[in-house]
């Protein structure tokens, strides 16, 4: 799958060096997830149903 023209999205809590942060797009059915400080590294596709899955069975943080 080529993912060379997806258009990806930071979380507006993410500050301006990077943090601890993930950058979501949406590609053909799923979802490319990767690390914000790594855009060259490894892209995780998930589908929408295991990214929530994902997102709601991870603690919040206090």
């Amino acid at each position: 799958m080529d993912l060379t023209n997806i258009k990806w999205r930071k979380s507006s809590y993410s500050t301006s060096n990077g943090g601890n942060c993930v950058e979501l797009a949406d590609a053909a059915g799923a979802v490319a997830v990767r690390d914000s400080k790594d855009p060259d590294g490894p892209i995780l596709l998930l589908t929408r149903t295991v990214l929530r899955t994902a997102v709601n069975s991870t603690p919040t943080a206090r």
